[in-house]
C-alpha cells in the first residue's frame, strides 16, 4: 500500500514529566502502524477533550510515543483476518486503547483489533457517526444507565423536578442534553458560559440553563433536592454538590473529570436519599452495549440537533483546535475530516 497522512505526536518524558513534545502531520507507510486484525480506510475522527491533551502535550493520555491520536474512528473496512469483517463494510470504533496506547484515528489509514469495531446502522451517515464519536456514545451510555435504573422521563415530568447535565456545552453534554430531551426528560443544562451558549443549548432542548457557579462551590453534605438525576462530565467538587442535590432515588452518571478526579463527598446521600451513582466507562465497554447504544444513537439523536452542535475541520487543523478545546472555547463536537 501507498504512504498516506498522520497526525503523529512524538514525547520524550523524565521521571513522569513530559519535557519535549511534538505534534506534526506527515506522511507513513504501513509498518508505521501497530498490530491489528483490521485495516480500516479512516474518513473521519473527531476531537475529545483526551484527544484535546494528547495533542496538546499535556500528561496522562498518550501512554506510548509516538502515537497518532484520535480515540475514534470513523471509515470502511480495507482488509480483515476478523470473519466478522469484509472490505468496503462501513465501522465506527470508539476508545479500546485508540489514541492513548494505540494508533488512533486521525490518519487516513487505521489498523485495530475488530473485536471492538461496530457497524454504523444504515441512518446515520459517516460524518454523523463521527459527529456522536466518543463523546455521543458515552452521553448514551449515560442515558442508558439512567434508564436502567428506573429514572422515567414522564414521571420526572410530572414531580416538576429534571434531569441536570454538567459541562453541557461540551461534547458530551451537548449530545446528552439533546438526547434526553428527544425522550421527554425535562433538563437543566449547567455551562459556564451561559451567556454565550444560552440559545445553543435551548435549541438542542434544555428547559432551563443555570451557571456552573451553583454547583461548583463547598456546601452541605445533604442539600436541597433539585434532580431526579444527572449527567456528570465535570467530577470534583461539581459532582459533590450535585450528589447532595440529588432527589430521594435519583440516579447520577458520572463520565468526565474536567474540575479534577477527586471526590470531596459524604456517604450521606446514598444512605439517606438512596441516591445511585454510576461510573460510564465508554472505553471498555462491551460489544453488546456497544452495538446496543448505536442503534439508539440512530434513533433516538435529533438529526438536526447533532447538525447544530457540529462543526468540520481539516486534518492539520486539528492541532490548533486542541488548545481550544483545552480552554474551553469550542462548544459541541469537532469533526475532523482526515482526507482534508
Amino acid at each position: 500500500m501507498s504512504d498516506f497522512r498522520a497526525l503523529v505526536i512524538e514525547q520524550q518524558v523524565d521521571g513522569g514529566r513530559i519535557t519535549a513534545h511534538r505534534a506534526e502531520v506527515r506522511r507513513v507507510d504501513d509498518a508505521f502502524l501497530m498490530p491489528g486484525d483490521v485495516t480500516i480506510a479512516v474518513e473521519f475522527s473527531d476531537l475529545n477533550y483526551k484527544d484535546g491533551l494528547a495533542i496538546a502535550g499535556r500528561p496522562g493520555v498518550a501512554r506510548t510515543s509516538p502515537l497518532i491520536p484520535g480515540i475514534d474512528v470513523v471509515g470502511t473496512v480495507q482488509q480483515s483476518r476478523d470473519p466478522r469483517w469484509h472490505p468496503g463494510e462501513r465501522v465506527v470504533l470508539n476508545g479500546a486503547g485508540l489514541g492513548e496506547s494505540h494508533h488512533g484515528g486521525l490518519a487516513e489509514r487505521a489498523r485495530v483489533d475488530g473485536s471492538a469495531l461496530v457497524r454504523i446502522p444504515d441512518a446515520l451517515t459517516s460524518e454523523q457517526a463521527a459527529a456522536i464519536g466518543t463523546a455521543g456514545f458515552t452521553a448514551m451510555l449515560a442515558v442508558l444507565a439512567l434508564e436502567r435504573n428506573g429514572i422515567d422521563p414522564q414521571e420526572v415530568a410530572e414531580s416538576g423536578s429534571s434531569i441536570l447535565v454538567t459541562g453541557a456545552a461540551g461534547g458530551v453534554g451537548s449530545v446528552a442534553v439533546a438526547l434526553l430531551a428527544k425522550l421527554g426528560y425535562p433538563v437543566t443544562a449547567s455551562t459556564g458560559r451561559a451567556d454565550e451558549v444560552r440559545d445553543y443549548l435551548t435549541d438542542l432542548g434544555a428547559t432551563t440553563i443555570i451557571d456552573r457557579s451553583e454547583l461548583d462551590a463547598a456546601g452541605k453534605p445533604l442539600q436541597s433536592q433539585r434532580w431526579a438525576g444527572a449527567v456528570d462530565s465535570v467530577g470534583s467538587q461539581t459532582l459533590a454538590t450535585v450528589l447532595a442535590q440529588t432527589r430521594y432515588g435519583g440516579v447520577v452518571a458520572a463520565c468526565g473529570l474536567a474540575q479534577g478526579p477527586d471526590l470531596p463527598a459524604t456517604v450521606l446521600p446514598f444512605i439517606l436519599r438512596a441516591v445511585t451513582l454510576v461510573g460510564i466507562n465508554s472505553v471498555e465497554a462491551p460489544a453488546a452495549l456497544r452495538e446496543t447504544a448505536w442503534r439508539r444513537l440512530a434513533t433516538d439523536l435529533d438529526e438536526e440537533s447533532l447538525a447544530a452542535m457540529t462543526r468540520f475541520v481539516a486534518l492539520a487543523d486539528a492541532i490548533p483546535a486542541a488548545e481550544d478545546i483545552l480552554a474551553g472555547r469550542l462548544r459541541g463536537r469537532t469533526v475532523v475530516d482526515v482526507r482534508g
